[in-house]
């Protein structure tokens, strides 16, 4: 798919062949309009924010791709991540990067189906819900499934599993 290419369906995405093919059940929820933030789309999935898994795509200075995995209400521990990874710089990768290395735009982005292979890197952190969504590759739609088969899935596409997220905001000063 290219960045001028049609967008992903639910019958196309491949993030949801490879999720079927793999034999792990889920649930899709469509979202009526598009949420405004992470935490209007847990409201309306019946979710808490950490059932969220966001999937960010970060770029290092040899042009090699590392998507991170973190539950909602966490942004990426820079420091964390950077010793983890040998690199003194890491940068967000842009928009277009995005859509080139994954195949789905900003917001249907999830870490199963992509275009290109990148490395994976997953905060353990997601796995402690028993049910998370994720991007399905298709915009406005959310795949629902058991964290226990995204690590069963993960772990089989080589992930590398630690701690590389921070609590944001409020969040970060309760106990």
């Amino acid at each position: 798919m290219s960045a001028t290419a049609e967008p992903y369906t639910i019958a196309t995405s491949p993030l949801l062949a490879e999720l079927r093919a793999a034999g792990v059940p889920y649930r899709l929820f469509v979202h009526p309009e598009p949420p405004a933030s992470l935490a209007q789309a847990a409201q309306a999935r019946g979710q808490r924010l950490e059932q969220i898994v966001r999937s960010l795509l970060f770029r290092d200075p040899e042009h090699r791709f590392i998507m991170l995995l973190l539950p909602g209400g966490y942004r990426a521990d820079w420091s964390a991540l950077r010793r983890y990874l040998g690199q003194r710089r890491l940068t967000l990768a842009r928009p277009e990067e995005v859509l080139e290395v994954t195949g789905f735009p900003i917001g249907a982005v999830g870490p199963l189906g992509l275009r290109r292979p990148v490395r994976l890197l997953a905060d353990e952190r997601i796995f402690e819900p028993e049910e998370v969504s994720l991007g399905s590759g298709v915009r406005g739609v959310a795949v629902l499934l058991r964290s226990a088969d995204l690590r069963r899935v993960l772990r089989a596409r080589g992930a590398e599993i630690g701690r590389f997220g921070v609590l944001t905001g409020a969040e970060a000063h309760e106990t």
